[in-house]
Parts: C-alpha cells; sequence; structure tokens
C-alpha cells in the first residue's frame, strides 16, 4: 500500500473532481464511492474498484473487507486524516473512498415481461437515489435514467444506499429514441400524469411487464414522450393536493406494475 500526506496529490485532484463534476466522470468513466457501507457494497455488485484510498483508522477497523477489495483492485492508498476531510462533503467522514468503473451500457439487457420504469429529467439526487432503492425493494427489473441528475452523483449514491450499485441501470441522454426502440419491439410503454382524463394506474394490466415514465418535478413528462408512449396512466387522488412528490409517485406506480 501506499501513503499520499499531501492534499495537492494529482490522485487526490483527480478524486475531488470525479465527486463534483458530472463531465469529468464521464470523460473518465469513473466515478467515487464514500463511506465505509456504500465502498464495501462494492462486494456484492455489478461494479468493479480501480482504486482504494483508506486512512490508517479505518483500515484498522475494516481490515476484512478492505483487504477483499485491495485483492481484486489496481492500487490502495492509505490517506490521511486531514484528506479524508477534503474529499468528502459528510460532516462525519468514515475515511472510505473507492474510484469505481461505470458499467457499459451494452450491459443492460430488457427480459421478457419485465417491469421497468423510466425517469425523464429527474432533477433532485435525493429523489433519484430514492426511486432507486424503492425499485429495487419491491423488485423492478431495471431503471432507465433520461437525462437530468447524474446517477453517479454522490449524492444519489448515498440516497440509494447501495441499491445504485446492484440493480440494472443504464443512462441515456435521448429517452425519446430509447422508448422509441423499446415500443418497436412490442414493450408497452406508458406516460404517469397528473391528469383527472388518464387512465388509473390501478386499471392497467401489467402482466406482459413494460415501462412506466415518471416525469420531472417541475413540469412532469415531456409532450414529446407522451406521444411516443402508448397510454397515459394517473394515480386517482380524492385529496386536495394536485400532484404527488416525483419519488412518492414512483412508489406507487412501480407498486401497481408489480401487484
Amino acid at each position: 500500500m501506499e501513503k499520499i500526506t499531501g492534499k495537492n496529490n494529482d490522485i487526490i485532484k483527480n478524486v475531488k473532481k470525479l465527486l463534483s463534476s458530472t463531465k469529468h466522470r464521464r470523460e473518465q468513466g469513473l466515478f467515487v464511492l464514500e463511506g465505509a457501507r456504500l465502498v464495501f457494497d462494492v462486494l456484492n455488485s455489478f461494479y468493479t474498484v480501480s482504486c482504494l484510498l483508506i486512512t490508517q483508522n479505518a483500515y484498522e477497523k475494516y481490515k476484512t473487507q478492505a483487504d477483499e477489495i485491495a485483492e481484486h483492485c489496481q492500487r490502495v492508498f492509505i490517506i490521511s486524516d486531514d484528506i479524508s476531510e477534503k474529499l468528502s462533503d459528510t460532516k462525519n467522514p468514515q475515511g472510505v473512498f473507492a474510484i469505481c468503473r461505470m458499467r457499459n451500457n451494452a450491459d443492460f439487457r430488457f427480459i421478457p415481461n419485465g417491469r421497468y420504469i423510466a425517469l425523464d429529467h429527474i432533477q433532485d439526487p435525493g429523489n433519484l437515489g430514492t426511486i432507486v432503492r424503492t425499485a429495487e425493494a419491491l423488485g423492478i427489473d431495471g431503471v432507465i435514467v433520461g437525462g437530468g441528475c447524474d446517477m453517479y452523483n454522490p449524492k444519489v449514491l448515498r440516497a440509494a444506499m447501495g441499491s445504485m450499485l446492484r440493480m440494472h441501470i443504464v443512462q441515456t441522454d435521448d429517452l425519446a429514441q430509447m422508448l422509441t426502440g423499446l415500443k418497436s419491439k412490442g414493450v408497452p410503454v406508458y406516460a404517469s400524469t397528473p391528469d383527472s382524463n388518464a387512465a388509473p394506474v390501478t386499471d392497467i394490466d401489467f402482466s406482459a411487464g413494460g415501462v412506466c415514465v415518471i416525469g420531472n418535478e417541475a413540469n412532469g413528462v415531456r409532450e414529446e414522450i407522451k406521444r411516443i408512449c402508448g397510454s397515459l396512466v394517473t394515480i386517482k387522488m380524492t385529496g386536495r393536493a394536485e400532484s404527488l412528490n416525483a419519488s412518492a409517485a414512483a412508489s406507487i406506480l412501480m407498486w401497481e406494475m408489480l401487484r
């Protein structure tokens, strides 16, 4: 194991940039996990670790897990507590960071009669992470992240509580094209809307699987996407609120898809 004590070390600068910049993450094909739980969740995930950075105290505390990751990654660095605090955006950093390789979208496969959700420009990292966590808990087969917040944003990864590492997820900047392709293959595609004229989601038969699109927090599903979808579905509400939070709406829709 190598030691890094200087905050201006090039590796530390790169980690900091990976944590803060979507563009840099995409250019490098890498992202960063922080915290013992998330980092060691990689051991049971689709992802591989390129580099582990850990403080001496954290290494002594999590030696078994750290050594297991070290067997499969290229480099391991012991970092100082000062560097850990510089990298972390949490109040009480645990001193464990992992640089991981992004998955290739080509690894994403649709299964026959599978149930999927697509997210149309979800902006809030907390919403995105919560939706993915709920999708895993309920048994959704996969998630399509269409624009909006980067799925490798550190806040998304924390909110997902490890689910982002285990779920089948694809990220696309052209959701319309992807949905059009799926529809041409006979996959049922639905757009959610608060419009009371849409079909209640409780009336939809999802036994043949399909994709249900969840819209942006402020504007809902874009009109372009609605035109592509075969049906509009809504969550029937009897209270005074006009709409639901994106993650709450997604939870209800996913539950109905799997009933």
